[in-house]
């Protein structure tokens, strides 16, 4: 891969009348908010896979979990960039529906990485004006999880810059869930499963990283990438930097964002 990252565009299929007049007005809006950015880049959200710390580990001849360890500085390295970033919101792949499946080991040293990180890092989301929220299926995780979780959402709610960080997350789940809500209060259009989604409230995505060299969305953010850009990196992310996040965004400001028009 050429200078070690993969950009992918994303198309659409062809469609009728009406929905060529509905996806006119579509982009017309995306193309606003991405006028109004108020960064040289454009982009208002951008979400992360975190891919590579079992191989940063590997690579470096240390456990698996010192590697989920320096993937939570890495986390923490990012967003206290995020000011200077010109960002909105910034979504984070943390922990999917599907990781149930590793060891229990594993699972509870990335649970224990969690509960050091929202505590120790609490006070400085709320003094730097970080907005915490949580997208997917959290309030299975363990009580006292739950419980520090909300704490975080309350105590941060005031804040302009939005952190979102996907626990028990799994895309299609979230799509089902969307439509069936959706269902419930009447029609099921694209607009009526988007605006129950979990991400209902943040802006429309812009652009999607994934690190480690691995090119596939891995049910992360399925409906919501439709049209967002998107930037594989073989950097592994314990490695991953600010600069790396800004070798993306310069990446995404030099591409022609088509919405499926000319």
């Amino acid at each position: 891969m050429k200078n070690g990252a993969l950009p992918f565009r994303v198309g659409n299929a062809s469609a009728g009348p009406d929905r060529e007049a509905e996806l006119r007005r579509g982009v017309a809006e995306a193309m606003a908010e991405a006028a109004t950015g108020g960064s040289e880049h454009g982009a208002r959200h951008v979400a992360i896979i975190m891919d590579g710390n079992g191989r940063w580990a590997k690579r470096n001849h240390v456990p698996r979990a010192v590697g989920h360890q320096r993937g939570v500085e890495s986390v923490r390295r990012l967003v206290r960039s995020l000011e200077g970033m010109g960002l909105d919101c910034l979504t984070l792949y943390a922990f999917s529906s599907e990781n149930w499946k590793r060891p229990d080991e594993e699972i509870a040293d990335l649970m224990g990485l969690l509960r050091r990180f929202v505590k120790k890092d609490l006070p400085e989301f709320i003094q730097n004006g970080v907005r915490l929220k949580i997208i997917g299926d959290y309030r299975q995780l363990d009580s006292d999880i739950v419980e520090m979780l909300e704490d975080a959402l309350e105590r941060t709610r005031d804040g302009k810059t939005i952190l979102a960080v996907a626990l028990n997350y799994g895309s299609q789940q979230e799509i089902a869930r969307a439509a069936a809500k959706a269902a419930e209060n009447g029609e099921v259009t694209p607009e009526s499963i988007t605006a129950n989604l979990d991400t209902a409230d943040l802006p429309p995505l812009d652009l999607l990283i994934r690190t480690s060299g691995e090119v596939r969305l891995s049910n992360f953010l399925l409906w919501q990438a439709a049209y967002s850009e998107m930037y594989f990196t073989d950097v592994l992310w314990p490695d991953f930097t600010p600069e790396h996040l800004e070798a993306a965004l310069a990446s995404f400001a030099n591409r022609e964002r088509r919405f499926g028009g000319r």
